[in-house]
């Protein structure tokens, strides 16, 4: 008999017979995804399974999450991209430069064509699960000693001065808050990669949105 909401596997002997749960909050998150992200969701989600067929699926910080003795990854769809990342990410793959780009360790994901082989995925998903049944933890982080308050560009000053509920909503942000917007708008290396930072800066400062409202801070 099979147990609700369980799926089950044929053929590979009663210890991985019992697949992990699948969770309709998943489905409802990828349903209303963007039309480019459905694709990518469902793949990530399908490997992750094939991957681990244990794991279970669960809603963390309103995205998809997926746990097996612990978090092993997670996945979210955005309006112009889609991320992926590991919980325990440094000993599950090195570091690279797209890393930056956004959530996770895979860049800005817009295709398939942006995520490694389905096998390199399966085996990082393997490792991540190796590493929480194992009980390994992840890194400590150094404690940054506190700093004050973040010194404001001219050029988003002058903005602010321009916007009041963008204003606003800059002052009620504490130290940290105020730091992130001004380190993101300051790393820019180009002229119009600024210009458009400082545009959703404003925008997102006028809605009461902290830097990383995204990722659920």
């Amino acid at each position: 008999m099979r147990r609700p909401g369980l799926e089950w596997r044929r053929g590979r002997g009663a210890e991985n017979d019992l697949m992990g749960t699948r969770d309709p909050r998943v489905d409802a998150y990828i349903a209303k995804a963007a039309e480019f992200a459905r694709p990518i969701l469902t793949y990530l989600r399908r490997t992750v399974h094939a991957a681990c067929p244990q794991v279970t699926e669960t809603i963390k910080w309103g995205m998809p999450h997926f746990e097996h003795h612990g978090i092993l990854c997670h996945m979210a769809a955005f309006k112009h991209h889609c991320a992926f990342g590991f919980w325990k990410s440094s000993r599950v793959i090195a570091t690279t430069a797209r890393a930056a780009e956004a959530m996770g360790q895979f860049g800005r994901i817009t295709s398939r064509a942006d995520l490694p082989s389905q096998r390199v995925l399966v085996a990082l998903v393997r490792k991540a699960a190796r590493l929480n049944k194992a009980g390994v933890k992840s890194p400590t982080r150094r404690l940054k000693p506190r700093r004050g308050p973040p010194r404001v560009p001219a050029d988003l000053r002058a903005a602010l001065e321009r916007n009041a509920s963008a204003r606003a909503a800059f002052k009620a942000l504490p130290p940290s808050g105020r730091r992130e917007y001004t380190e993101w708008l300051t790393e820019a290396k180009r002229a119009e990669t600024r210009a458009r930072r400082l545009e959703r800066t404003l925008a997102w400062l006028s809605e009461g949105k902290p830097r990383n409202w995204q990722y659920g801070a």
